[in-house]
């Protein structure tokens, strides 16, 4: 398996790709060609030329027809991999942001040949005369005209997701993209609720999933403390359940509606569950105008009275705990290695294996961070957590590589490792509940019940209704059910057993919580750790014993240059041990490190790519 998990693409197209996920894709494009050929052969064997037509015209029917039935068996595919909270994810250890490539794989095939079908049928009218079919709307039959909407809804979001539309303009990307639901509705009023069933089931689980988001994204979460660092950097810090816990390297997508109400981001949870079980952290470098935005407003916030601050999240995601401490205990070394922000899903590496230190022995970590600047080296402080229990990072064999790259010298005194940090501590309001999973302690098993019970109810209205009211006109000689109605129907169904199951598991394990959360939030509501001891630890009054000092001794910044990765990391590799390489942001670091760890030198480098790409 390790073989089989080493990058063997590493550019574009489709980016770094392991020899597995290369293996399924292969397959997944045989079946295809397979599926496709084996109707057209059977079509062509079997063709009747219609009065008026030619022999191409009727083949060109044929083709077109199947092209659109390939384009239904990805789409039967193409919603598994952004169901956030699906445990399917989980099962095969993949994350949410990490299933992003998969199913951006699959939206290309399906546009690809819904594209080709939609092409073929305009081709075959424009040819025989019948363009009129363009605006034609059949009662009983296949309806052209939703078709053609549904394409029309695929092709803006196929555009606007294109690497260059998406990087530049992402608010336009997001905002397209919510024509997801148009398409469903158009496709399914197309093909008919016969076909639709033949995609139901991601469809389905995505419709389950999303609608849990969307109830959890409704409530306001206790926001405890916020540290702003001179990097223009800040470090979020929520009240969170104990009973919700997350693996290193889970995202979390948060809104603050004073800042805007539409606009949800995700970011890298840089807390350990183990360490910290009552507190979760994000951390949200300046870069866009969203979080421009944020810096700006936490930054006029005076220090002492700062009142309180209405925030929202969806998740935490992130891989079964299983398959994500494996990468973590199966390696003799860690070797991390990042680019300006790209830092923060390692903090909570470092965090869990400081908790793991307690009881195991753990890889030996070493820590290769680049910056542009020296202001940027503040965020190694954020390893050390705001709710300190962080003693236990003498134990780890860890080492801290910082290289800035936008400057020749360090700065006269360290300035920008002294300077000072602004600490808020926000006020408890009744309405804000610690981040707590959204279906309550059980989840798997919650959520379960929660699929099996909505489509129980879907199954009990669709059936009533067929054979109270359906079938009673379809049995009169002289009428015939329309199929828009009955299309409407079938999916008003679906969406009603979905938000009844899921809406009464949530207020059910949200009544059940809501005594645990006002003892909790009370707990919080002065700072566990002085915020004077934090600034004081920027100010340099560091005790030798302290984490931060610690963090110091094995740090060592390099000025004016790049890393030598390929020589650090076959250092590295040719001790004779197993050596877990991570990568995170930028994507040209990324392509750089698996380049390095696909080398036939590298045997014993295993690459891990932490990939962001919403």
């Amino acid at each position: 398996m390790a073989a089989w998990r080493r990058p063997v693409l590493v550019r574009d197209p489709l980016g770094i790709v392991t020899a597995i996920e290369l293996a399924f894709f292969l397959m997944f494009l045989a079946l295809l060609a397979w599926f496709y050929f084996a109707f057209i052969s059977l079509d062509f064997s079997k063709i009747i030329v219609r009065p008026g037509r030619k022999i191409w015209q009727a083949k060109l029917f044929m083709a077109a027809l199947r092209l659109g039935h390939v384009g239904s068996l990805c789409c039967a595919f193409l919603f598994f991999p952004v169901a956030r909270g699906s445990p399917l994810l989980q099962l095969v250890g993949l994350t949410s942001e990490a299933s992003i490539k998969y199913h951006v794989w699959l939206g290309h095939l399906v546009m690809l040949f819904f594209t080709a079908h939609g092409l073929g049928y305009i081709v075959l009218w424009a040819s025989t005369d019948q363009i009129h079919e363009m605006v034609e709307w059949a009662r009983t039959r296949v309806a052209n005209v939703p078709g053609e909407l549904a394409l029309l809804s695929g092709i803006a979001m196929w555009v606007t997701s294109l690497p260059r539309v998406r990087r530049h303009m992402f608010e336009l990307f997001f905002h397209t993209h919510q024509l997801y639901a148009l398409f469903l509705v158009f496709y399914t009023l197309h093909v008919g609720i016969t076909v639709f069933c033949s995609i139901l089931p991601g469809v389905f689980l995505f419709m389950v999933d999303r609608y849990l988001r969307f109830l959890q994204s409704r409530a306001r979460v206790r926001l405890v403390s916020a540290r702003l660092l001179a990097s223009k950097t800040v470090e979020l810090n929520f009240c969170k359940s104990p009973c919700l816990t997350h693996s290193p390297l889970s995202t979390i997508f948060v809104n603050v509606p004073c800042v805007s109400r539409l606009q949800w981001h995700p970011f890298t949870v840089t807390s350990s569950s183990s360490l910290e079980p009552d507190m979760l952290s994000v951390v949200i470098k300046r870069a866009g105008t969203w979080t421009q935005k944020l810096h700006e407003m936490l930054t006029s916030l005076p220090d002492s009275q700062p009142g309180h601050l209405d925030v929202s999240v969806e998740g935490p995601y992130s891989y079964s705990q299983d398959t994500s401490g494996s990468f973590l205990d199966h390696y003799d070394s860690l070797v991390m290695i990042s680019g300006g922000s790209g830092i923060t899903p390692f903090i909570s590496v470092i965090r869990e294996l400081v908790h793991r230190s307690v009881t195991t022995t753990t890889p030996s970590l070493l820590l290769i961070s680049v910056f542009k600047s020296s202001a940027d080296l503040a965020m190694l402080d954020l390893i050390v957590p705001a709710s300190g229990g962080f003693s236990g990072v003498f134990r780890l064999d860890l080492r801290l590589e910082a290289f800035v790259t936008g400057e020749n010298m360090a700065p006269t005194g360290d300035v920008a490792r002294k300077a000072p940090v602004k600490e808020l501590w926000f006020k408890p309001s009744p309405p804000h509940a610690p981040i707590a999973p959204v279906l309550g302690h059980n989840s798997w098993l919650c959520l379960a019940a929660v699929v099996s019970s909505s489509f129980a109810v879907f199954l009990l209205l669709l059936g009533a209704v067929q054979r109270l009211y359906v079938y009673p006109v379809d049995g009169n000689s002289n009428r015939v059910y329309p199929r828009v109605p009955r299309t409407l129907l079938n999916m008003l169904f679906l969406c009603v057993g979905v938000a009844v199951a899921a809406s009464a598991a949530v207020l059910w394990n949200r009544r059940r919580r809501n005594d645990e959360a006002a003892k909790q939030i009370n707990n919080l509501t002065t700072p566990a750790t002085s915020p004077d001891k934090v600034t004081d630890g920027y100010a340099g009054v560091e005790v030798e014993s302290s984490p931060r000092h610690f963090l110091e001794q094995v740090t060592q910044v390099h000025f004016g240059g790049r890393p030598n990765l390929r020589r650090m990391l076959l250092q590295i590799g040719g001790s004779g041990t197993d050596v877990g390489v991570m990568a995170s942001d930028p994507p040209g670091l990324l392509e750089d490190v698996a380049t390095i760890c696909s080398s036939p030198s590298a045997s014993n480098l295993h690459f891990e790519s932490i990939s962001f790409s919403w």
